[in-house]
């Protein structure tokens, strides 16, 4: 029985095959497939289980990243050492600079409120030009010199200062100066903090944009108006916030140390339970770093030690396990307990869901009241917050733009604007080009495929699968290891006696390819060659339900890597493990690809260094490309990449590997053209 799989397809056309049933061809291949597969047969049920399996994958990935760092067995003279690196990571990760050069932000007022004991100021500042932050600054009466001042950033409710004003209200009565603002979602004006959660913005990841980034930026620019006004003592502030204003406190305690004390509410949980119970799925994208130096929030904690810290988290959270929060505590407290400062960190438990609690609140004014005034008061002999409407401002009132907000405000684009991505170089020499090479690929290494092992798994190659009718000289099936916990198969067809050595091709195959697809496409770039066939993750039989698809993505990039950077390294596997075959040339390996897998054959080639050839076929130009809202499409986010290049670059960074289109020449690819042709280097092939 002749079988027709992997043939030439203009032959399969002109011969006549005696064909069996397409049920009964599929079980006999299965059973082939079974009986021939010595792997599969070797490894355990919980093994098998496993292996292969990205949720299993990402859960120890998280795993990895949450015991990596253990705050409470580091000495203070190991952190002094360490934690500049730690805190440049971070701010980094954030997408911007700690310039201490910084001036006020420009501030227009618009009215003020008087209250029994205090009045609110309605202003907005700009943190940046063009992006406006709509705020209200409670000022206690009477004020004879410097009062503490507290940051209340706002979580995720709609008409945000107003919502929470109770919360400040509370803290003035009390004497502390306030300042809450509007966040870039639900506020006076709308903008975007739900990217990949919910419009399919995963380029965000490319380009290193994460709102949590503008919101820490306006709190950072809001404490720099705070020190203008003579109310306020720069010595003693405070932030607090629930929710999303929970985990801006964590940022705005460790990226600013003008923050004396900081209470945050229900915003942090280790990463093993938001990626292991995924409650992650619950998450906005601003409460995660984009987390290129894989941190855990330990290591957020540890940049605010020892300066005062209440932890306030609810005991049924459901984005936020009461379990993970009392992990990290007492891993943070044994790190405060080396600076002798035990006292300063702290944890009250409240029941209930994702909310405040009466025990919080009161304990986080009873916090404040000592570290930043010096009174000793039990929260116990303290008043709670008040949300009688009589004592509350009507939301119209605590407004500051009225109707329209101000002319060329950026709030509802700030994602297009915040991070500033490079112009392509201007390079017309080797040395140019040299340096650029270097500059690209070491940022890559660091902040793009940073996650990935130093020292990576043995290949351990097996044959598992062999026939002599599948190819002129035979089909061989090889697997062999990845990663950790990934055997991929190199599905093998020799059209060349593998007793010499040949060229050969991977073929990527792409995710939910057409049957024949890759097949057909093999017979234009590599017809008569040898030829192998790759299925990397996400695709083929390391794929998964395309439901997964967005939130794989998601929590894939909080642990410090994206679905295509995987299939990137897949790939750079594949290529080393192809060069220690029977019948293959190492130094004549090409690899092939379609559509949206053309960027990850490119950047694999470019980090190999050793391709022979890359074949291309209707390739994406850009990472800066939107998705569908569920994710179901080709992954084409690679974390930070837009920072230092794009798709259309690597052609030129690549040579001398050459790359050889199929088809159209996308108009972006002729920068690396003009690079190549300025650099005396062999340009574009055209294929056909």
């Amino acid at each position: 029985m002749h079988w027709p799989i992997y043939y030439d397809l203009k032959q399969l056309q002109n011969q006549t095959f005696i064909m069996v049933s397409k049920s009964i061809t599929n079980y006999l291949f299965l059973a082939l497939m079974l009986l021939a597969t010595p792997w599969y047969q070797q490894v355990s049920a919980q093994q098998t289980r496993e292996a292969n399996n990205i949720l299993y994958y990402l859960q120890q990935e998280a795993d990895a990243i949450t015991n990596n760092f253990s705050p409470g067995v580091i000495s203070p003279e190991e952190w002094e050492k360490i934690k500049p690196e730690h805190y440049d990571q971070f701010v980094e990760m954030m997408g911007f600079s700690m310039d201490k050069k910084r001036t006020p932000p420009p501030v227009t007022h618009t009215g003020t409120l008087q209250e029994n004991s205090y009045k609110i100021e309605k202003f907005y500042y700009a943190s940046s030009p063009g992006l406006y932050v709509p705020a209200n600054l409670y000022v206690p009466d009477g004020i004879q010199s410097p009062r503490p001042a507290i940051l209340y950033l706002c979580g995720h409710a709609h008409g945000q200062k107003a919502h929470y004003q109770a919360h400040a209200r509370r803290l003035a009565e009390l004497g502390f100066v306030v300042l809450i603002f509007d966040t870039l979602q639900f506020g006076e004006v709308w903008g975007h903090h739900w990217g990949p959660y919910n419009q399919g913005w995963f380029h965000w990841y490319s380009r290193g944009y994460n709102p949590a980034a503008v919101e820490l930026w306006n709190a950072i620019r809001g404490l720099d108006y705070l020190a203008t006004r003579n109310e306020v003592d720069m010595g003693n502030i405070g932030v607090t916030g629930i929710s999303g204003g929970g985990s801006q406190s964590w940022y705005m305690a460790a990226a600013d140390p003008r923050v004396k004390a900081a209470a945050p509410v229900c915003g942090a949980g280790t990463l093993d339970s938001q990626v292991g119970e995924r409650r992650i799925d619950g998450h906005c994208d601003c409460m995660m770093p984009n987390n290129g130096f894989q941190i855990d929030f330990q290591t957020i904690g540890a940049l605010i030690a020892p300066r005062p810290l209440l932890i306030a988290q609810s005991d049924q959270d459901e984005l936020y396990g009461i379990a993970s929060t009392r992990d990290f505590y007492q891993k943070l407290s044994a790190f405060y307990a080396q600076f002798e400062a035990e006292d300063n960190i702290s944890l009250v438990a409240t029941p209930g869901g994702h909310s405040y609690h009466e025990k919080s609140r009161k304990a986080i004014f009873s916090f404040f009241l000592h570290h930043l005034m010096g009174k000793d008061i039990p929260p116990t002999q303290l008043s709670d917050i008040s949300t009688e409407p009589s004592d509350l401002q009507q939301a119209d009132n605590l407004k500051v733009y009225g109707e329209t907000a101000p002319q060329g405000d950026l709030t509802p684009v700030i994602q297009d604007h915040f991070i500033k991505t490079p112009s392509p170089p201007d390079i017309s020499n080797e040395e140019d080009l040299n340096r650029y090479r270097h500059q690209v690929k070491d940022y890559l290494l660091t902040r793009t495929f940073g996650a990935f092992p130093q020292e990576p798994e043995a290949l351990d190659g097996q044959q598992i699968y062999h026939t002599a009718d599948l190819a002129p000289y035979g089909n061989k099936t090889f697997s062999f290891t990845s990663e950790k916990g990934w055997r991929l198969k190199l599905n093998v067809f020799y059209r060349k006696p593998p007793e010499e050595r040949h060229p050969l091709t991977i073929i990527l195959r792409s995710p939910g390819e057409e049957r024949w697809g890759s097949e057909s496409f093999a017979q234009k770039v590599a017809k008569g060659q040898n030829v192998a066939y790759l299925e990397v993750r996400g695709t083929g039989e390391v794929g998964w339900a395309p439901e997964l698809n967005w939130h794989v993505r998601r929590a894939a990039a909080w642990t410090g890597r994206t679905l295509a950077s995987m299939q990137v390294y897949d790939a750079g596997r594949a290529l080393e493990y192809a060069r220690t075959l029977p019948g293959v040339d190492p130094e004549k390996v090409s690899i092939a690809a379609r559509d949206g897998m053309g960027a990850v054959a490119l950047y694999a080639a470019f980090l190999d260094e050793q391709c022979e050839q890359v074949f291309l076929q209707n390739p994406p130009s850009t990472h800066d490309k939107e998705s569908p809202e569920n994710g179901r499409d080709v992954a084409l986010e690679l974390l930070n990449v837009l920072r230092v290049t794009d798709v259309y670059q690597l052609p030129a960074l690549i040579s001398p590997t050459r790359v050889v289109f199929e088809g159209k020449i996308p108009e972006a690819f002729y920068w690396s053209e003009e690079v190549l042709e300025k650099t005396g280097r062999p340009t574009f092939l055209k294929g056909g």
